[in-house]
């Protein structure tokens, strides 16, 4: 997420575009090489000296979908038992040795228990749904009432242990799910400093890019991004307040879907923003994403916003997903980044020509200059809501830290392993604020909320558009603790988050093997819509291909 970017530029909208760097990246003080040759396991083969140690092809569950999943169960070839242990191996292989890719904070000790049930549950002929005995990663700022922790990656809240699950968690068991373990993430969903480096956390570590090591998986979902592109499970929950789902998916070239704001539940999820958060799917295909979004969505007593999804959310949206969904639609193209970098250009042309061939019209726009008033206090709304939502949720958590005050001087106290990078400007600035009864907030948030949706409603009505799209962001830039993150340009989070609007990436290709994606968004509720027109663009452009772990993209 690119939170650092309001303090820089003063505003949300306000990124430039930059030149990418893509040549080799100079290491960090985690940077772990990936070894210099190595043996295929059981081919007596030498590897290039850029890749690591582990082929991803030689997995029995590569690129597996949901749907192939529940066929090899059904069918008797696997159980769950078996599936689970075949990721649990996995993440052994690829996330804590052989390219240590470290997009898995914690594996849940009683997955494999989980799983034994859900074929017990089989064999007596119950099926739950679609999600029954599927391996699921989540966030690990969502509660989960098991042995893990939920810490949003912060030392201080390593032992914290919830109460109860977050309700989009009771979801997923209900469908029959294994939630396999939890994500690592840009430590307090990158709400923490302004040099701060996406992918790390004082609990988890750097998490790496499986396409290439040396470059960030971005943030703040970054675990969940890497995990399922890494073909560690079969989808994972993300989070997002203004990128952190679509950012980690579009650099790891998967799908992820960040919903209106509403239509999934945040009880039970470490928060920053109520305006904004939300919780979402980051799958390796459209139908999966369709699949997972069916079981988050629901009404939830405990957040007032669900309220609003009554009438709205489906329990299946892999109903909307049509091969011809591209026919009579328009679609809005984000003009400032047609001209950005000669590669992304290139893709993104040759994606509008593939999004015409299916029947729809593409119209010129400006998105992100229509939202730059109404954003320039995104960041002021942000550190309000964020000193409210954590003080509350740690009144109640299972920690030694009771308020933000608490983590701030935790943070001071341990600063050698909780601060040995960046520091904790956002959290202090964050804490010196009033509260949400403060004439400040109350203007900030009234005109950025209202604002947004205005400007991009009536951009929609004026040109008549089902959608409006544009590159994600730019390619994965170089992990770098000491700087923090250098963003590279383009960026169509911010609309959508402001706005509390659906906003879905999908693969665009890649640049020197870096991947980038392609967004689509649109006006509250329209998930419906933004499934169709994504799958439709999948079905045609079939951009995803798996990570191969190299250790940079220059090797000489």
């Amino acid at each position: 997420m690119n939170r650092r970017n309001f303090l820089r530029t003063g505003s949300l909208a306000g990124i430039t575009l930059s030149a990418f760097g893509l040549g080799a990246c100079a290491a960090t003080p985690t940077a772990t090489a990936a070894p210099e040759t190595s043996t295929k396991e059981n081919k007596g083969e030498t590897t290039s000296a850029t890749t690591a140690t582990t082929d991803p092809t030689d997995f029995q569950l590569n690129e597996v979908t949901v749907q192939e999943l529940q066929r090899k169960m059904q069918s008797g070839e696997l159980t769950s038992k078996a599936i689970t242990q075949l990721y649990l191996d996995r993440i052994q292989a690829v996330d804590k040795s052989g390219p240590k890719i470290n997009s898995v904070i914690e594996v849940n000790p009683d997955a494999i228990q989980i799983a034994e049930a859900m074929d017990q549950e089989r064999k007596a002929g119950k099926v739950r749904g679609p999600l029954h005995g599927i391996p699921v990663m989540v966030k690990d700022n969502v509660d989960t009432h098991d042995k893990m922790s939920t810490s949003a990656g912060a030392l201080a809240l390593a032992d914290n242990k919830a109460n109860k699950d977050a309700f989009i968690v009771r979801q997923l068991r209900a469908a029959g799910a294994v939630i396999i373990g939890k994500t690592n993430l840009s430590e307090w969903a990158n709400f923490r400093s302004t040099n701060s480096s996406s992918g790390w956390s004082g609990r988890g570590g750097q998490t790496k890019n499986a396409y290439v090591l040396d470059r960030t998986p971005c943030g703040s979902s970054s675990g969940s991004g890497v995990a399922v592109s890494a073909n560690l499970c079969a989808v994972a929950v993300g989070t997002e307040t203004n990128g952190s789902i679509v950012c980690p998916a579009a650099v790891s070239g998967v799908v992820g879907f960040k919903p209106t704001v509403g239509l999934v539940s945040r009880s039970g999820i470490i928060p920053i923003s109520h305006t904004q958060d939300t919780a979402g799917p980051i799958a390796r295909t459209v139908t999966d994403a369709a699949i997972l979004m069916g079981v988050l969505a629901g009404v939830d007593p405990n957040d007032a916003v669900t309220k609003e999804s009554t009438g709205k959310a489906h329990t299946d949206y892999t109903q909307f997903l049509d091969a011809n969904a591209l026919q009579g639609k328009r679609i809005g193209v984000e003009k400032s980044f047609l001209e950005g970098h000669v590669a992304i250009d290139a893709l993104l042309r040759q994606a509008l020509e593939q999004l015409k061939s299916k029947g729809a019209t593409i119209v010129e726009v400006e998105a992100m200059k229509s939202i730059r008033d109404v954003s320039r206090d995104s960041f002021k709304v942000l550190q309000y809501e964020f000193k409210d939502g954590v003080n509350k949720y740690l009144a109640t958590a299972n920690a030694p830290v009771k308020t933000l005050k608490d983590v701030i001087e935790y943070n001071k106290r341990n600063e050698k392993t909780s601060m040995p990078f960046f520091k904790q400007e956002i959290l202090e600035m964050s804490d010196k604020l009033g509260d949400l009864n403060t004439k400040e907030y109350k203007d900030a948030v009234k005109k950025q909320v209202s604002g947004s949706r205005a400007a991009i409603d009536k951009l929609m009505k004026d040109n008549q558009l089902d959608a409006i799209a544009g590159p994600t962001y730019g390619p994965g830039w170089c992990i770098d603790l000491v700087n923090g993150d250098s963003f590279t340009g383009y960026g169509m989070s911010t609309p959508a988050a402001i706005s509390g609007y659906p906003h879905v990436t999908v693969p665009l290709g890649q640049v020197q093997g870096l991947p980038v994606g392609i967004s689509f968004f649109a006006g509250a509720y329209s998930e419906p819509k933004l499934f169709g027109i994504a799958y439709a663009y999948e079905q045609i452009s079939k951009h995803r291909t798996a990570p191969k772990f190299l250790k940079t993209t220059n090797p000489s």
